[in-house]
């Protein structure tokens, strides 16, 4: 059986009956072991590397100071205990200063891992045990030519100097967040207390690591957890670095469900290519039934043909997809922040479980069909036959690409989206196509060509007479070409209006930690010291400050918040963090009361809030409900009078809720400005450091810059693997085409018969394959146009004008991948003599 199903398969490759089918399947495979590859890679690099990540075997982090039994319960149990305060502040250097993201570790730190340092910038690095010695700092290489200092040169922070003495190269507890993109400075602890950095309401982020023995670590875990408070968490080797594995698996998401597409346009390939080998092979298999084959072992021999088949598929699709996940791991490498280690053999299991779930759903259909060819069918060609294919077919097709869905998604909730994306947007598309296709080939243009050329009349009934054919090949092609519209053209569109929306005098600078004492010292300042523009005038005047009271929201209308009822994840995140809270009499620039009224000479007497839309509708909170606040050891309730709309992108100081004056203007507040710095000032802001050391100067441009930089390798990645799902696209379309093969054939020859010319053959199949490409590539630009409206609108909500060249890029695409069709078609139809055609029919 083996032998005889491999003789079958080098026959079926000979005559190219199986070469459609292989390449789909290859196509597929490569796209999901890319993705395979990938995130293989980064879990085992995330896994490989958990406890440094965690910096010990327990990590307590919270947003206050913890209590000083927290860590003399840990010593009771025989752990070893470090410290670590984190913060964002301004480093400074003579007339520079720089954005950093400052850490001050205890003696002890780390735990587990090991602090890399280097002598100087670019030179060899080694390991140390702890950190800086007091006095002195250990800075990243990037930090040294912002502020124009080496190794052994003094910085400020804050209100003491400290000296460089060494080049930090790794940190083994490091992450991504918005603020460590600043460049790190490493500091001791016992420096920290007398900078001056922490004042009343800075934000500083607070951690305990912990290492011992796992049972006492365990002790030590169900000893603390019931004593947590709002704003303190634990981590653990299981919920380690979420930022790093939720950025990780969001990436991996997107790239699989990208995949997706290509395995998907495979699938339909393959089911097309395997429904056209059991309609060739039908009458073959009808001879061995009289030579005294049972079904059984047709069948049999069939499956091995498509398994051999599909090992080969595999490995081919396997080896390029090995090299695909070389240029994606470069990618997301970068956002690991690791090395990753080199591929394994788990995600080529994963293919052949994928080509095995794609063969299975969408070629058994047809192999069923061919084992039950009768035996009277080699002696009369009217009996038995294919038919339309079976409710089974369908029935497989479907569980198996629900399966793969799945599968990708990895996410029930994201699986039925996509379901409901991939099989609404198909069917649109598909009723589009055939409407168009018809109109196309019974309206106008068609009575037009009546008086034309062969080529136009003959063209366009072919498109009328292979209606579905036409539109299976219009739809693969139009959703492999939006795909690549939608990340190119439509991706800069939307960039393009979301910068439009930005005013280009909009603050690029924000300062935060001013502390109420500050506030005139600040004015006088600007005043002296106004940035300049180009030109050389003058800022016009200081910035309006706004007041941050730091309080946390414990119950609605007098109903306790239950943390453990809130299950909708950004929700549980709002309310289990410290809001920035604001006072104000006045309703702030860039804000419109879209509920209510602002606050009133009744609202100001008794008090009352003022809460933004977006944040009202996440935590359920509407006008008239009653909110309960805990700030700075006091509680205070007062009812919301107003929901706000916010224009986030005008980049001004906007807070989630304001209160009326008279709630927290008596409570601790530091305060928050921006402003529009002009190019050419970067001096500007080292002189207003120098003068205010505790301030945090964050310039936004640069930060956003990077941000958007990491978001673009995402992207890119993506965007690369569409380009196998384009070859997907292709394929369908050229199954499609031999999936009318044999009928083209014969009409051909008839055509040829009652004396049309070669020439006139090969042009009436260019005609018809330039319309349809034309066609695929409009319902492609449209595609992308809609859904850059839909994103614009729905998620962004800026307006969207779209580009006028995507109408001319689609069809243009779409005829240069219909052309390369076309010609195949016309040799097809040219190169056999009429009367084996015709003689093939009878």
């Amino acid at each position: 059986m083996i032998r005889l199903a491999l003789t079958m398969l080098r026959r079926d490759w000979r005559s190219g009956e199986l070469r459609i089918l292989l390449l789909a399947l290859i196509v597929s495979v490569a796209s999901v072991s890319a993705v395979g590859f990938v995130a293989d890679r980064v879990a085992r690099a995330l896994s490989r590397d958990a406890m440094q990540l965690l910096g010990g075997d327990l990590l307590l982090v919270a947003d206050e100071p913890w209590p000083a039994s927290v860590e003399t319960a840990a010593r009771e149990r025989a752990l070893r205990v470090a410290n670590a305060t984190t913060l964002v502040s301004m480093a400074r250097a003579g007339e520079r200063a720089q954005l950093s993201a400052l850490k001050a570790v205890s003696p002890q730190y780390p735990l587990t891992g090991a602090l890399r340092i280097a002598d100087a910038a670019n030179a060899p690095d080694h390991s140390v045990a702890a950190g800086p010695p007091a006095g002195t700092v250990w800075v990243e290489d990037r930090l040294l030519p912002l502020l124009g200092v080496r190794v052994g040169d003094a910085i400020e922070l804050g209100d003491i100097d400290l000296r460089v003495s060494a080049v930090l190269t790794a940190e083994p507890d490091r992450g991504i967040s918005f603020f460590n993109i600043a460049p790190r400075v490493l500091m001791s602890a016992a420096d920290l207390a007398r900078s001056g950095l922490i004042q009343a309401a800075s934000r500083a982020s607070f951690q305990i690591y912990l290492a011992g023995d796992s049972r006492s670590v365990e002790q030590f875990t169900q000893w603390l957890r019931p004593r947590l408070q709002r704003g303190q968490s634990i981590r653990t080797l299981d919920n380690a670095r979420p930022e790093v594995r939720n950025t990780i698996d969001r990436s991996q998401r997107f790239l699989g469900l990208a995949a997706l597409l290509s395995v998907f346009l495979g699938a339909v390939a393959v089911a097309l290519a395997a429904r056209r080998y059991a309609a060739r092979h039908y009458d073959g298999f009808a001879l061995m039934r009289c030579l005294g084959a049972r079904s059984s072992t047709l069948l049999r021999l069939s499956i091995l043909e498509f398994a051999f088949l599909g090992l080969g598929g595999t490995a081919a699709g396997c080896l390029i997809g090995f090299a695909a996940q070389g240029i994606i791991a470069s990618w997301l490498g970068a956002l690991a922040a690791t090395v990753l280690p080199p591929p394994s053999m788990a995600p080529v299991l994963q293919a052949l479980a994928m080509a095995a779930i794609v063969l299975l759903g969408f070629a058994f259909a047809p192999l069923l069909a061919l084992r039950a060819a009768p035996a009277l069918r080699a002696l009369r060609r009217d009996t038995g036959g294919l038919g339309a294919p079976s409710a089974l077919a369908y029935a497989l097709g479907l569980v198996s690409f629900c399966g793969l869905v799945v599968w990708q998604a990895r996410d029930l909730r994201l699986a039925r989206y996509m379901l409901e994306g991939f099989v609404g947007g198909t069917a649109a598309i598909a009723l589009a196509a055939a409407l168009l296709l018809a109109a196309l080939s019974r309206g106008p243009l068609a009575r037009l060509a009546t008086g034309g050329s062969h080529a136009w009349r003959h063209g366009l009934r072919n498109i009328g007479r292979h209606l579905p054919a036409s539109t299976l090949q219009v739809s693969a092609l139009a959703v492999g070409l939006a795909a690549l519209l939608l990340l190119s053209f439509t991706r800069a569109d939307l960039l393009r209006a979301w910068q439009r929306r930005v005013p280009p005098d909009a603050p690029n600078h924000f300062v935060l930690n001013m502390q109420p004492d500050q506030r005139e010292a600040f004015a006088r300042f600007f005043a002296a010291n106004p940035p300049r523009d180009a030109s050389g005038r003058p800022a016009p005047a200081a910035p309006a400050l706004f007041p941050i009271v730091r309080g946390r929201l414990t119950a609605i209308n007098d109903q306790p918040i239950d943390l453990s009822r809130v299950t909708e994840v950004t929700a549980r995140r709002l309310v289990d963090r410290e809001f920035n809270l604001s006072f104000t009499a006045d309703l702030p620039a860039s804000n419109e009361v879209s509920e209510g009224s602002w606050f009133g000479a009744e609202d100001l007497a008794h008090g009352a809030l003022s809460v933004e839309e977006g944040i009202a509708r996440t935590l359920g909170v509407k006008r008239g409900d009653r909110l309960t606040w805990s700030v700075a050891g006091s509680t205070f309730s007062a009812p919301v009078t107003n929901i706000r709309r916010l224009a986030w992108d005008s980049m001004r100081v906007n807070f989630f809720v304001i209160t009326t004056p008279g709630l927290l203007q008596n409570l601790p507040a530091s305060y928050i400005t921006s402003f529009y710095l002009p190019p050419g000032n970067d001096e500007w802001v080292g002189r207003l450091v120098q003068a205010f050391p505790n301030l945090t100067v964050i310039d936004t441009g640069m930060i956003i810059g990077q941000v958007l930089h990491m978001v673009d390798q995402v992207v890119s990645a993506v965007q690369f693997l569409f380009v196998f799902a384009l070859a997907a696209g292709l394929l369908v379309l050229y199954a499609a085409l031999l999936a009318s093969r044999d009928e083209r054939l014969q009409e051909s020859a008839v055509l040829r018969v009652l004396g049309a010319s070669r020439l006139q053959v090969a042009w009436a199949n260019r005609v018809e394959f330039v319309l349809l490409g034309a066609l695929a590539g409009l319902l492609a630009a449209l595609l992308a146009s809609g859904t850059g409206w839909l994103i614009a609108g729905r998620v962004f909500e800026i307006p969207y004008t779209g580009n006028a060249w995507i109408w001319l890029a689609g069809p243009v695409l779409g005829v240069l991948c219909a052309a390369w069709n076309a010609h195949m078609a016309a040799r097809l139809a040219v190169s056999s003599p009429p009367i084996v055609a015709l003689r093939e029919a009878v």
